[in-house]
């Protein structure tokens, strides 16, 4: 298991804490004070997750007796271990970290939704950019090129495949290199990449440099993908259904919260929280959709890319994973 843990967190950076709410990030356990619980959740620094500061902030975790304790990770793959660890009590995490993690026997259980595409071709929150005045104008294109995600053998990178299979290309040829969102504008502006596929804000900033979006690979997996959703450990879950059960009821809160037309303003606010967004980039940030429920038939069609792309030794078990 130790070895096993170890290779899902390859390649990913070393975590570190961040307040969310007035908790703070310091607490090394779980705690309990005044009928409060104070529960860690690891979490990515993109905009994906503003939901969750935003229930923090308007007191949905509170008024069920919760508190977060926070921790920001490059992505998923580097989540899974720290939540079945015990090092978090929650995660969040993209659907193909998730199913690589249960397909190779890691306890992990979804408990929540977590983002979704926009469903939009053009319009997405995620998006394969060139720099500008690049020649190439089509995912067919990137065969011999060396194309940025933020995980290797990971939904961005299957996402990009799917782009390129589309377009007529060969995904095998394409030079797929891991970089943190957070470092891609910079990367893709020098030229020591030739395209990026990134998530807001990151794309926001490539895009103000003159970026040129080639496709929308999210969009391209399935139509109204589930993205990533909020887990904890099968083993947390039975012990702790009551703390579980508080989570998926304030996370709901929230994501309809953050979904509804009249908020859009307070998402972009909140994401400056925990992320470094000037304000001029935080403007042109696209939403993505946060549904109250996964689409199960996206997360099906994922599954069957990523078995095609050879991420499984054995196929995941979407029963046991999925709430």
């Amino acid at each position: 298991m130790r070895r096993l843990l170890a290779g899902l967190a390859t390649g990913t950076f070393l975590l570190v804490t961040a307040a969310c709410g007035s908790s703070g990030g310091s607490s090394s356990t779980t705690g309990s004070s005044g009928g409060t619980t104070t529960v860690k959740v690891g979490i990515i620094p993109i905009v994906d997750v503003a939901p969750l500061y935003l229930g923090q902030k308007e007191g949905f975790f509170g008024k069920r007796g919760l508190t977060l304790s926070t921790t920001l990770a490059q992505g998923g793959a580097a989540i899974v271990p720290g939540v079945t660890s015990g090092q978090f009590q929650f995660g969040f995490s993209n659907m193909t970290s998730l199913m690589i993690a249960q397909s190779n026997g890691v306890p992990v259980q979804a408990i929540a939704n977590g983002v979704a595409s926009t469903g939009v071709a053009g319009k997405d929150f995620g998006a394969l950019v060139v720099k500008k005045g690049s020649s190439i104008t089509s995912p067919k294109q990137l065969e011999g090129k060396k194309v940025a995600v933020n995980t290797l053998k990971n939904i961005n990178e299957t996402a990009v495949r799917e782009s390129v299979r589309k377009a007529g290309g060969d995904p095998d040829k394409v030079d797929f290199v891991e970089l943190a969102f957070d470092q891609m504008p910079a990367a893709l502006d020098k030229g020591q990449i030739d395209a990026a596929m990134a998530v807001e804000p990151a794309l926001a900033t490539m895009k103000l440099q003159g970026a040129t979006e080639i496709a929308s690979p999210l969009v391209d997996v399935a139509q109204n993908l589930t993205v990533a959703m909020y887990f904890t450990s099968t083993s947390y879950a039975q012990k702790n259904p009551a703390v579980v059960k508080k989570f998926q009821e304030a996370v709901a809160q929230s994501l309809s919260y953050a979904d509804a037309d009249a908020h859009p303003d307070e998402v972009r606010q909140v994401v400056t929280t925990y992320t470094k967004t000037p304000a001029d980039v935080l403007a042109k940030v696209t939403l993505p959709k946060w549904p109250a429920e996964a689409n199960r038939s996206s997360i099906e069609t994922l599954e069957k890319l990523s078995e095609q792309d050879g991420l499984f030794k054995t196929a995941p078990d979407l029963a046991k994973l999925l709430p």
